[in-house]
């Protein structure tokens, strides 16, 4: 009616639906449960209108920021939060974690291969004085998957000398060899890494994975748990932010490097945030909720339109993300391109690849969300290299979520990468 689709296009569609009835059942009950543990710490905190109140200047007293941290930390099952909107980023969040854990002469190890590519630039020295972990003279270890899993035996080998920080990424990030990590692997992890050295703190960039269980990293074992509130947390309201969460010293001493030792978290104006990152996390469970189906839903179709895609339909999941592989740049643009026609904000702007900070090859994006960078709404991105692989992620609706999958699938066909029988 709206939106020209191919009407052969559109009997996938329904079939694709039809089919996914089951797995849909099994996201819902996930965010019932969610929807309630978050409602439960609103009411244990007694949360009121009077934390929406605005504060300035160094922000004494803040009731609002104080609840937040306190809510948050039930929601996440730790002793303590800090939860804030001068956090400019995920990867933000994650360095005042980094370089509040670690100090010069300690070594962070990685034991889910090589992080994210925005944190390259905060823990490797390039060659220039910019402030990175290496330039503090912090060493780094890594330990590769093996056949796609965790290698426990590098693990324990790599253990065997000196390390403070063992980091663990949720989320595959741009790696299309490897799966998102459930609770209950963050769980193995942390109790193998811990019988053999219990000192060792178990921090997780849990990034794209909150709520997608009823259980968090904290409930695993995970000493600390770091995200982003344009993603997962932020439901689709937070204007930006991120959080860490986790044992009370350590989140202490990331405070301390965010604002300054010896003021920590008493400090900072909220300048009417709160509202937003309240009912954000409010909404959370139902919008994770949402962007779930919606990549079940971009699974299931490009599966039927004989791509290969990562996680399958019928694969639990335990991040938003859903991959699929084009194996060349045409048809990963087409799609890129296809989804920000079915965005809510600049639909009718065509995104071209080019050289993004903090990226070693060019990106596309598609993201015509609310919130600039905001990865809980719908948005795809993808480095232009090999295996030319997209990742999908969010969607405030699954409504307009399944919009927007459509319209990259008719894109593709508009373009001639793909030809329905």
């Amino acid at each position: 009616m709206f939106y020209d689709f191919d009407a052969k296009l559109i009997k996938m569609r329904d079939e694709a639906l039809s089919s996914l009835k089951g797995e849909f059942e099994y996201i819902d009950d996930i965010a019932v449960y969610n929807q309630q543990k978050v409602m439960h710490a609103f009411l244990k905190n007694k949360v009121s209108e009077s934390h929406f109140v605005s504060s300035t200047g160094y922000g004494y007293g803040d009731r609002g920021r104080e609840v937040i941290d306190v809510v948050f930390a039930d929601i996440f099952s730790c002793e303590a939060a800090l939860v804030r909107h001068n956090f400019v980023s995920g990867t933000h969040a994650l360095t005042c974690a980094l370089f509040g854990l670690l100090r010069p002469g300690d070594t962070l190890l990685s034991v889910t291969q090589r992080p994210y590519d925005t944190l390259h630039g905060v823990i490797f020295s390039n060659g220039g004085d910019t402030g990175s972990l290496a330039d503090f003279g912090i060493g780094y270890r890594q330990v590769e998957f093996r056949n796609g899993k965790i290698d426990f035996d590098a693990v324990r080998s790599a253990l065997e000398k000196s390390v403070k920080v063992v980091f663990i990424q949720r989320s595959k990030g741009y790696d299309p060899t490897r799966e998102a990590l459930a609770c209950e692997d963050i769980e193995e992890i942390c109790k193998f890494v811990k019988g053999i050295k219990k000192d060792v703190i178990c921090m997780v960039d849990n990034c794209y994975g909150e709520f997608t269980q009823i259980v968090e990293p904290a409930d695993a074992g995970a000493d600390l748990a770091v995200g982003s509130l344009i993603k997962n947390p932020g439901g689709g309201m937070s204007l930006t932010g991120g959080y860490i969460a986790g044992k009370k010293d350590l989140v202490e001493k990331c405070a301390y490097r965010l604002t300054a030792p010896g003021v920590g978290a008493e400090v900072g104006a909220t300048l009417g945030q709160n509202v937003n990152i309240l009912k954000g996390i409010f909404m959370a469970p139902h919008v994770v909720k949402e962007s779930l189906r919606t990549a079940l839903f971009c699974a299931r179709l490009f599966e039927m339109l004989g791509y290969e895609v990562y996680p399958k339909a019928d694969e639990k999941r335990f991040d938003i993300i859903q991959s699929i592989k084009f194996n060349e740049e045409g048809p990963l643009v087409a799609f890129c391109q296809g989804i920000q026609k079915g965005s809510p904000i600049d639909a009718f702007v065509i995104p071209e690849p080019w050289d993004m900070p903090g990226y070693t090859s060019k990106v596309i994006m598609a993201a015509g969300g609310f919130t600039q960078g905001a990865s809980i709404e719908l948005s795809a991105d993808a480095p232009i290299k090999e295996p030319y692989m997209a990742f999908l992620q969010g969607a405030l609706t699954f409504e307009s979520g399944l919009v927007g999958i459509m319209c990259a699938a008719q894109n593709l066909l508009d373009k001639g990468f793909i030809k329905l029988g």
